[in-house]
């Protein structure tokens, strides 16, 4: 029985360590308002207080929609605190979205805005909700961290797929301890930094080492209504000394910054991934940040950080495109295997089944990986497990559904395994051809479609079309698009949104 216990974890403890060893750090600083470890960690365990009051429990599941600030923190902390499951959800989702997932997660608590809770009134699935938390309340005093069993789920997210049933992403306490310190050292974390982080799951790492955040002014759900220049003033207001955000928000900063002329030497570090960077927007990125380290992270929902790239490297390498992009070398922790590409779920396997799936040097084929950091489960999702794991002993492979190859240890992609297009037994990348397009002034995105037995090339662009014809003669193609903005994800803004695109495809040509 008491071995049973010393194993017993709390990831918040973490952030309540941070909080002894560095009271009087601020934490997060949002708007002209500020708070310190010591206050928040108090704010913590009231809330905490509050929720169990309510009912909430150790393995319960509560559904947060509330948008990125102290008070979102301040409760995903108070539920791990009391050994229940914060079910995330970014605030760009739709209505729709968020219904759907609230199905899924199947939750016994809600917590959201006001404009959420009015929301609940309305729909169903959020009015079944047993109980329905105050986002402000707290209670007038804390308590202790519940323990639990390491493989207690603390958070779920879920997939960004615009298309059939999210994935439930269920990340227990052991897996984001993991995460952590793969991203803690990673990003060289400490309680010194400053950080500007724009992708919410980073905030949980500086809570962690008792660094200061700063929440940008920046609606993740307009991201097309972006104003870098407001967050150029909060940069320097605060001394930002890393940003971790997404190539979207990186490239519109740097643009504003060489547009400007205008400079943040006080920012050292700066992390992006989500989405491709390609060598002309790397070159972007060294341009405007000459006093900061660049860093290009590939990484997925379930596995971060995959391998890493800096900026500089990146430009260095424009020439082996043709190979596909180079995005580095694999992070030590992270084992990796390139395997040959197939729909079929692929299932239990042993070492030797495993071996013979795999592909040698240079070969294209579907990457896959392991290690404590890469997720090993979905919520209530057999299909997901079935269709994006292999299990093989007590190893957990997930399939990332990105094609790629190895030489010489360097990591390449060449794009998502369904956009691939074979044609005589070979591929054509579509994401070769989106970095040879948009390395073409006048042309702001583009990519090649297979559609109806034919290849559709699309651009985005108010140039000609005769012009644009000769810019891209030397690519294949049997039908020429153009389009005034190729829609993009709606998490990052950084990627195609390929199911939208399809069907704006299928519009106008029929």
């Amino acid at each position: 029985m008491e071995s049973r216990k010393e194993t017993k974890v709390n990831i918040v403890n973490l952030f309540l360590n941070a909080a002894v060893a560095f009271p009087n750090n601020q934490a997060i600083i949002e708007g002209n308002t500020s708070i310190d470890y010591k206050i928040l960690a108090d704010q913590v365990k009231k809330t905490a207080a509050y929720f169990y009051t309510k009912g909430i429990r150790e393995g319960d599941r509560v559904l947060v929609f509330v948008p990125m600030s102290v008070d979102l923190y301040r409760i995903v902390l108070a539920l791990f605190h009391i050994g229940a499951a914060a079910v995330f959800l970014d605030e760009w989702v739709s209505k729709e979205r968020l219904l759907l997932c609230c199905k899924i997660a199947n939750c016994k608590g809600f917590v959201g805005t006001p404009k959420a809770r009015l929301l609940s009134v309305f729909a169903k699935d959020l009015r079944r909700i047993p109980i329905k938390l105050n986002w402000r309340t707290m209670a007038k005093s804390g308590i202790e961290p519940t323990l639990v069993d390491p493989d207690t789920t603390a958070l779920i997210t879920f997939t960004t797929g615009s298309t059939g049933i999210p994935k439930a992403a269920d990340r227990s306490h052991t897996f984001l301890g993991a995460q952590f310190d793969i991203l803690k050292n990673k990003i060289n974390a400490k309680s010194t930094d400053v950080d500007m982080p724009i992708l919410p799951i980073v905030l949980f790492v500086n809570l962690g080492v008792g660094a200061t955040s700063v929440i940008a002014k920046f609606n993740s759900r307009k991201p097309d209504k972006f104003k870098p220049q407001l967050v150029v003033e909060q940069i320097k207001k605060y001394r930002v000394t890393r940003l971790t955000a997404s190539p979207f928000v990186v490239k519109s900063l740097g643009e504003h910054l060489l547009d400007s002329a205008n400079s943040v030497p006080t920012l050292k570090n700066i992390f992006t991934g989500g989405a491709p960077v390609f060598p002309s927007e790397a070159a972007i990125y060294t341009d405007a940040f000459p006093d900061a380290a660049v860093v290009i992270i590939y990484g997925s929902t379930e596995a971060e950080p995959i391998s890493a790239i800096s900026a500089s490297e990146l430009v260095e390498r424009k020439d082996e495109l043709k190979l596909g992009l180079p995005v580095g070398k694999v992070h030590p922790l992270t084992k990796i295997k390139v395997i040959g590409i197939t729909e079929e779920n692929i299932g239990n396997l042993d070492e030797s089944g495993l071996l013979k799936l795999e592909l040698g040097e240079s070969k294209i084929g579907e990457v896959i990986v392991s290690g404590d950091h890469v997720l090993k489960k979905y919520y209530d999702n057999p299909e997901a497990f079935a269709a994006n794991k292999i299990v093989v002993g007590n190893t957990v492979w997930h399939r990332t559904g990105d094609s790629g190859k190895m030489i010489d240890g360097q990591l390449y992609l060449t794009g998502r395994c369904k956009q691939l297009i074979k044609t005589d037994g070979e591929y054509i990348s579509p994401f070769i051809v989106e970095n040879r397009v948009q390395e073409i002034e006048g042309i702001g995105l583009g990519t090649i479609l297979e559609y109806n037995g034919g290849l559709v090339l699309v651009l985005e662009s108010n140039k000609e079309k005769e012009w644009l014809k000769k810019e891209v003669r030397e690519l294949k193609y049997d039908t020429f698009i153009t389009m005034d903005v190729i829609p993009r994800d709606p998490r990052h803004f950084s990627k195609i949104d390929y199911p939208r695109l399809i069907d704006l495809v299928q519009k106008l040509i029929g």
